[in-house]
C-alpha cells in the first residue's frame, strides 16, 4: 500500500530494484517524480492506472535532474499526459527542450548501439510545458505542497523536492544510494554516489545538512527506494564523503590513480558492508556496487583534476 499517497515505481533499469520513480497523488490528481527510460513508461503508465487515475489527471513530471536513468523517458512520458508540465531545475530544463547535448554526451560514453539499447529515441518536451524551478520553487499538487531546493554535489542541476505532507525528501542522487540488498541489522546500508562531471564533495555535504533541517521521517531515494532512520544515514554519508575525498588525495600523483582509488573505495565499502552486518558475502558486495565505485573513481578524479586549477 502506498504511504501518504506515495507509490515506488521499479523502472526497471538495468536490474530489479535499482531505479525507482514515484508517483504522489492527491485528491485525484497525481505528479510523478523522475521518470526512468523511454523503457519505463509503461510501468508508469500501468501504476497510474493502478492507483485510478488517467493519464489526463496527471499535473507534473518533476525531474530530480537529467541524467538518463532519472530522466530518459521524460519526453515520451510527456506525450502520454496531455495535462501535465515538466518542472527541473534552470541548469536542466533547456536540456528537456532541446536534447542534443544528452544525446551526445551519453553517445560518447556508451555508443550508439548500447545507447539506443538503454534509452532510445530522447524527444524532446515543448518549451510551453517546462516550469523552470528556482530555489524554493513550490508546486501545488491539488492542495498538497512539493517545494524544490537546489542541491549541488552530484551535479549543479539537481533539486530536491520536500513534501511536508508526508515529512520526506524526494532526493535523487543526492542522499546517496540505498540498496534493498545490502540491508542489515542496523537497516537500510548507505553511500555516496558522485557523477563523472559534476562531483562537489563540499557542495554534497552541504545540500545533505540542508535537507536535515526540515527534520524528515524518510528520504525517498532513486536507488533504491524509501528509506528512513534518515539523520544516522546523513551522518555516515557526511563521514563517507570525507573518506572518499582522502582517498582520493592519497592516490593523488601514482600511475594508476584510476585503478589504485577503484581498490581503495572497494576495500573501504566492503568494510562499511561487514560491520554493517550486510547478509551477502564480500563477492555479492562488490559486484552489487561494481557500476557505482567505478563512477565515484571517476568522479573523484574528475574533482581532484578541477581542484589544480
Amino acid at each position: 500500500m502506498p504511504e501518504q499517497g506515495i507509490h515506488t515505481i521499479d523502472t526497471g533499469y538495468l536490474r530489479p530494484r535499482f531505479d525507482a520513480a514515484y508517483l504522489v497523488v492527491e485528491n485525484g490528481r497525481g505528479a510523478f517524480v523522475d521518470c526512468g527510460t523511454n523503457h519505463s513508461v509503461p510501468v508508469l503508465m500501468a501504476v497510474l492506472a493502478q492507483a485510478g487515475l488517467a493519464p489526463a489527471d496527471v499535473d507534473w513530471l518533476v525531474l530530480t535532474h537529467v541524467h538518463l536513468d532519472h530522466a530518459g523517458g521524460a519526453g515520451t512520458l510527456m506525450q502520454r499526459l496531455p495535462n501535465a508540465r515538466l518542472v527541473a531545475h534552470p541548469r536542466a530544463a533547456p536540456h528537456m527542450i532541446d536534447p542534443a547535448r544528452l544525446i551526445a554526451g551519453a553517445m560518447a560514453v556508451y555508443g550508439e548501439a548500447e545507447f539506443n539499447s538503454h534509452y532510445g529515441e530522447l524527444l524532446p518536451v515543448p518549451a510551453a510545458r517546462v516550469v523552470v524551478a528556482g530555489d524554493g520553487h513550490v508546486i501545488d499538487l491539488a492542495g498538497r505542497s512539493l517545494r524544490c531546493i537546489d542541491t549541488p554535489g552530484h551535479a549543479r542541476h539537481h533539486l530536491c523536492v520536500w513534501d511536508a505532507r508526508s515529512r520526506s525528501w524526494f532526493s535523487g542522487d543526492t542522499f546517496g544510494l540505498s540498496y534493498r540488498e545490502l540491508d542489515g541489522g542496523r537497516g537500510p546500508f548507505i553511500l555516496p554516489t558522485s557523477s563523472p562531471v559534476q562531483f562537489e564533495p563540499e557542495a554534497m555535504q552541504a545540500s545533505i545538512a540542508r535537507m536535515l533541517t526540515e527534520t524528515p521521517q524518510a528520504m525517498y531515494l532513486t536507488h533504491y527506494g524509501r528509506v528512513g532512520d534518515v539523520a544516522r544515514l546523513a551522518a555516515e554519508l557526511h563521514e563517507q564523503v570525507d573518506a572518499m575525498v582522502s582517498l582520493a588525495q592519497a592516490c593523488e600523483g601514482r600511475a594508476d590513480r584510476h585503478r589504485a582509488l577503484v581498490a581503495a573505495l572497494s576495500g573501504y565499502y566492503l568494510e562499511r558492508a561487514q560491520a554493517h552486518g550486510c547478509a551477502l558475502d564480500d563477492a555479492a558486495v562488490l559486484h552489487l556496487l561494481e557500476m557505482d565505485i567505478e563512477l565515484n573513481a571517476q568522479g573523484l578524479e574528475v574533482w581532484l583534476e578541477r581542484s589544480r586549477t
